[in-house]
């Protein structure tokens, strides 16, 4: 019985927290230019002044998320991807962190309410504005650059307003509790002082 239990909860995707992020009609330039950002397929590289900075945040990070995901390789394989898809998105990727924990709780199959998918809650009718219909949210690349790309995009929209990006990101704009947690994640348990 314990076995079968098992085999369900890793098949059958976990819920996730987004919230009813809405549907916005985009301007061609602004589609085109997310469109651009989800469909990059460079390997993902760490960008650091020198290889010491690179090693010490991986190991920092590496640390702090180790209770979070046990298996190593998987955990090195996502800080890698969100600090470089965070940077090509010219965000911190200490908020990327905080707002995948926020969402998913790191559960690379998490599904909310609203049918947001994977790591950043991505909803799927993004893939349809500015995607290819053969791209999956579940996958680790596509789904951050997706989310990288979103709230990049709703950062711009909000001229550097965090609240009210993320805010939008969630789909509750306005309400201040999914920003104030987002907040806290990122300036307290993925806060991070060292050269990036």
């Amino acid at each position: 019985m314990k076995g079968l239990l098992l085999t369900l909860a890793v098949l059958l995707p976990l819920p996730g927290n987004a919230g009813n992020q809405l549907y916005e009609p985009l301007a061609d330039s602004v589609r085109q230019r997310l469109s651009r950002m989800v469909s990059d397929r460079a390997p993902a590289s760490l960008h650091f002044r020198s290889a010491h900075d690179g090693q010490r945040w991986i190991d920092e990070m590496d640390q702090r998320l180790a209770r979070r995901l046990p298996d190593r390789q998987q955990r090195l394989e996502l800080l890698r991807a969100v600090h470089y898809e965070a940077l090509r998105a010219r965000l911190d990727p200490q908020l990327v962190l905080g707002l995948i924990e926020v969402e998913s709780g790191f559960r690379k199959y998490a599904v909310s309410r609203a049918g947001a998918r994977g790591y950043m809650q991505v909803m799927p009718f993004w893939v349809k504005q500015i995607g290819q219909p053969n791209h999956n949210l579940f996958h680790l690349r596509t789904n951050l650059a997706y989310g990288c790309a979103i709230l990049r995009h709703y950062l711009d929209m909000e001229r550097g307003d965090y609240f009210r990006a993320l805010g939008r990101y969630n789909g509750s704009l306005g309400k201040p509790d999914y920003p104030n947690l987002v907040f806290a994640a990122w300036k307290g348990r993925w806060k991070y002082d060292a050269p990036t």
